[in-house]
Protein backbone atom coordinates (compact mmCIF):
# COMPACT_ATOMS: atom_id res chain seq x y z
CA UNK A 1 0.00 0.00 0.00
CA UNK A 2 1.04 3.63 -0.66
CA UNK A 3 1.65 5.97 1.79
CA UNK A 4 -1.22 8.19 1.66
CA UNK A 5 -3.75 5.23 1.25
CA UNK A 6 -3.97 3.95 4.70
CA UNK A 7 -7.03 6.45 5.11
CA UNK A 8 -9.36 4.67 2.35
CA UNK A 9 -12.91 3.39 3.62
CA UNK A 10 -14.42 0.51 1.50
CA UNK A 11 -17.36 -1.12 1.09
CA UNK A 12 -18.33 -3.71 -1.14
CA UNK A 13 -16.78 -6.21 -2.57
CA UNK A 14 -13.42 -6.69 -1.89
CA UNK A 15 -10.55 -5.90 -4.92
CA UNK A 16 -9.66 -9.44 -5.29
CA UNK A 17 -13.06 -10.24 -5.81
CA UNK A 18 -14.40 -7.54 -7.64
CA UNK A 19 -14.55 -7.02 -11.76
CA UNK A 20 -14.98 -3.18 -11.45
CA UNK A 21 -14.32 -0.48 -8.76
CA UNK A 22 -15.55 2.57 -7.81
CA UNK A 23 -14.09 5.76 -6.42
CA UNK A 24 -15.86 7.73 -4.41
CA UNK A 25 -15.19 11.47 -2.82
CA UNK A 26 -16.44 13.55 -0.22
CA UNK A 27 -17.24 17.09 -0.74
CA UNK A 28 -15.95 19.40 2.36
CA UNK A 29 -16.66 18.92 6.14
CA UNK A 30 -18.23 15.23 4.68
CA UNK A 31 -17.06 11.88 5.44
CA UNK A 32 -15.57 8.58 3.23
CA UNK A 33 -18.83 7.13 5.35
CA UNK A 34 -21.14 9.75 4.05
CA UNK A 35 -20.19 9.25 0.59
CA UNK A 36 -20.20 5.57 0.68
CA UNK A 37 -23.63 5.74 1.92
CA UNK A 38 -24.67 6.63 -1.82
CA UNK A 39 -23.88 3.46 -3.42
CA UNK A 40 -26.94 2.40 -1.36
CA UNK A 41 -28.74 4.02 -4.45
CA UNK A 42 -26.16 2.22 -7.22
CA UNK A 43 -26.16 -0.21 -8.89
CA UNK A 44 -23.06 -1.20 -8.17
CA UNK A 45 -23.27 -5.23 -7.16
CA UNK A 46 -20.02 -6.52 -7.34
CA UNK A 47 -18.11 -3.47 -7.39
CA UNK A 48 -15.09 -2.92 -4.63
CA UNK A 49 -16.30 0.44 -3.48
CA UNK A 50 -13.48 2.86 -2.27
CA UNK A 51 -13.69 6.19 -0.50
CA UNK A 52 -10.71 8.12 0.47
CA UNK A 53 -11.05 10.23 3.80
CA UNK A 54 -9.56 13.86 3.51
CA UNK A 55 -7.51 15.00 6.72
CA UNK A 56 -9.96 17.29 8.58
CA UNK A 57 -12.78 16.29 6.26
CA UNK A 58 -11.33 18.83 3.53
CA UNK A 59 -9.52 18.43 0.93
CA UNK A 60 -8.17 22.12 0.41
CA UNK A 61 -8.74 25.25 2.08
CA UNK A 62 -9.72 27.56 -0.15
CA UNK A 63 -12.86 27.25 -3.43
CA UNK A 64 -12.30 25.41 -6.30
CA UNK A 65 -11.87 28.75 -8.06
CA UNK A 66 -9.20 30.51 -5.60
CA UNK A 67 -5.80 30.42 -7.56
CA UNK A 68 -4.39 26.71 -7.28
CA UNK A 69 -1.07 27.60 -5.53
CA UNK A 70 -3.73 28.90 -2.55
CA UNK A 71 -5.04 25.44 -2.17
CA UNK A 72 -1.30 23.86 -1.89
CA UNK A 73 -0.35 21.33 -0.75
CA UNK A 74 -3.83 19.76 0.03
CA UNK A 75 -4.55 19.93 -3.87
CA UNK A 76 -1.48 18.36 -4.64
CA UNK A 77 -2.21 15.79 -1.48
CA UNK A 78 -5.53 15.52 -2.77
CA UNK A 79 -4.71 14.43 -6.27
CA UNK A 80 -1.97 11.78 -5.13
CA UNK A 81 -4.35 10.16 -3.07
CA UNK A 82 -6.23 9.66 -5.82
CA UNK A 83 -3.42 8.73 -8.14
CA UNK A 84 -2.13 6.02 -5.39
CA UNK A 85 -5.69 4.48 -5.02
CA UNK A 86 -6.18 4.03 -8.85
CA UNK A 87 -2.86 2.25 -8.68
CA UNK A 88 -3.51 0.32 -6.19
CA UNK A 89 -7.31 -1.01 -7.91
CA UNK A 90 -4.69 -1.91 -11.42
CA UNK A 91 -2.55 -3.45 -9.69
CA UNK A 92 -5.28 -6.00 -7.89
CA UNK A 93 -6.16 -7.03 -11.74
CA UNK A 94 -9.14 -4.30 -12.46
CA UNK A 95 -8.32 -2.32 -15.69
CA UNK A 96 -9.60 1.47 -15.97
CA UNK A 97 -11.90 0.11 -18.36
CA UNK A 98 -13.71 -0.92 -14.99
CA UNK A 99 -12.85 1.63 -12.71
CA UNK A 100 -15.42 4.45 -12.39
CA UNK A 101 -15.40 7.92 -10.44
CA UNK A 102 -17.89 9.61 -8.69
CA UNK A 103 -17.60 12.80 -6.27
CA UNK A 104 -20.09 15.33 -4.65
CA UNK A 105 -19.23 19.15 -4.62
CA UNK A 106 -15.48 19.64 -3.68
CA UNK A 107 -14.86 15.93 -3.62
CA UNK A 108 -16.09 16.27 -7.57
CA UNK A 109 -13.93 18.98 -8.11
CA UNK A 110 -10.95 17.12 -6.94
CA UNK A 111 -11.90 14.48 -8.67
CA UNK A 112 -12.58 15.58 -11.96
CA UNK A 113 -9.24 17.37 -11.70
CA UNK A 114 -7.15 13.96 -11.43
CA UNK A 115 -9.03 12.52 -14.47
CA UNK A 116 -8.59 15.72 -17.01
CA UNK A 117 -4.52 15.29 -15.80
CA UNK A 118 -5.06 11.68 -16.40
CA UNK A 119 -7.43 10.77 -19.30
CA UNK A 120 -7.84 7.15 -20.16
CA UNK A 121 -10.96 5.04 -21.09
CA UNK A 122 -12.34 4.69 -17.81
CA UNK A 123 -15.46 3.13 -17.14
CA UNK A 124 -17.25 6.52 -16.32
CA UNK A 125 -16.87 9.38 -14.33
CA UNK A 126 -19.82 10.96 -12.25
CA UNK A 127 -19.38 14.61 -11.45
CA UNK A 128 -21.77 15.85 -8.94
CA UNK A 129 -22.04 19.76 -8.37
CA UNK A 130 -18.59 20.09 -9.35
CA UNK A 131 -16.10 21.13 -11.68
CA UNK A 132 -12.10 21.19 -13.03
CA UNK A 133 -9.86 23.39 -10.65
CA UNK A 134 -8.55 27.10 -10.34
CA UNK A 135 -9.07 30.60 -11.08
CA UNK A 136 -8.75 30.01 -14.75
CA UNK A 137 -8.27 26.45 -16.62
CA UNK A 138 -4.28 25.67 -17.71
CA UNK A 139 -5.23 23.15 -20.38
CA UNK A 140 -1.99 21.98 -20.30
CA UNK A 141 -2.29 20.48 -17.35
CA UNK A 142 -4.30 17.80 -18.64
CA UNK A 143 -3.57 14.98 -20.65
CA UNK A 144 -4.02 11.98 -22.46
CA UNK A 145 -7.55 10.36 -24.13
CA UNK A 146 -10.88 9.36 -22.63
CA UNK A 147 -11.75 7.04 -25.53
CA UNK A 148 -15.57 7.90 -25.44
CA UNK A 149 -15.50 7.34 -21.36
CA UNK A 150 -18.88 8.30 -20.43
CA UNK A 151 -18.71 11.47 -18.12
CA UNK A 152 -21.97 12.69 -16.49
CA UNK A 153 -22.01 16.34 -14.94
CA UNK A 154 -24.87 17.09 -12.76
CA UNK A 155 -25.31 20.48 -11.04
CA UNK A 156 -27.84 22.99 -10.20
CA UNK A 157 -27.92 26.25 -12.36
CA UNK A 158 -27.60 28.77 -9.85
CA UNK A 159 -25.75 26.67 -7.43
CA UNK A 160 -24.15 28.88 -4.72
CA UNK A 161 -20.46 27.36 -4.30
CA UNK A 162 -20.19 26.17 -8.47
CA UNK A 163 -20.38 28.44 -11.05
CA UNK A 164 -22.32 27.21 -14.10
CA UNK A 165 -19.64 28.83 -16.57
CA UNK A 166 -17.28 26.64 -15.05
CA UNK A 167 -19.57 23.25 -15.20
CA UNK A 168 -20.24 24.12 -18.89
CA UNK A 169 -16.18 25.05 -19.25
CA UNK A 170 -15.14 21.32 -17.81
CA UNK A 171 -17.68 19.70 -19.52
CA UNK A 172 -16.23 21.31 -23.05
CA UNK A 173 -12.49 20.21 -21.81
CA UNK A 174 -14.26 16.36 -21.41
CA UNK A 175 -15.18 16.55 -24.54
CA UNK A 176 -12.32 17.68 -26.09
CA UNK A 177 -10.31 15.16 -24.40
CA UNK A 178 -12.37 12.52 -25.98
CA UNK A 179 -15.23 11.84 -23.28
CA UNK A 180 -19.26 10.91 -24.02
CA UNK A 181 -20.25 13.82 -22.23
CA UNK A 182 -23.83 14.43 -20.69
CA UNK A 183 -23.94 17.45 -18.91
CA UNK A 184 -27.91 18.35 -16.89
CA UNK A 185 -28.69 21.51 -15.16
CA UNK A 186 -31.20 21.94 -12.74
CA UNK A 187 -32.93 25.12 -12.32
CA UNK A 188 -32.87 26.66 -9.07
CA UNK A 189 -31.92 23.65 -7.23
CA UNK A 190 -29.97 23.35 -4.25
CA UNK A 191 -26.16 22.33 -3.37
CA UNK A 192 -27.70 18.38 -3.07
CA UNK A 193 -27.62 15.35 -4.99
CA UNK A 194 -30.53 14.77 -7.13
CA UNK A 195 -32.91 11.71 -7.36
CA UNK A 196 -32.79 12.72 -11.16
CA UNK A 197 -28.33 12.29 -11.21
CA UNK A 198 -28.43 8.86 -9.38
CA UNK A 199 -30.84 7.89 -12.56
CA UNK A 200 -27.96 8.80 -14.90
CA UNK A 201 -25.13 7.22 -12.34
CA UNK A 202 -26.86 4.42 -12.88
CA UNK A 203 -28.11 4.31 -16.75
CA UNK A 204 -23.64 4.82 -17.14
CA UNK A 205 -23.22 1.53 -14.75
CA UNK A 206 -26.02 -0.61 -16.41
CA UNK A 207 -24.09 -0.16 -19.96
Amino acid sequence: MHQHTKNIKSSGASLQEASKAMIMVHGRGATAESILSLSDYLMVEGFALLAPQASRNTWYPFSFMAPKENNEPGLSTGLEVLKELVEDIKSSGIEAENIYFLGFSQGACLMSEFAARNAEKFGGIFVLSGGLIGQNLDISNYSGDFQGTPVFLGCSDTDPHIPLERVKESASVFKDMGAKVNLKLYPNGPHTVYEDEIKEVNNILNQ
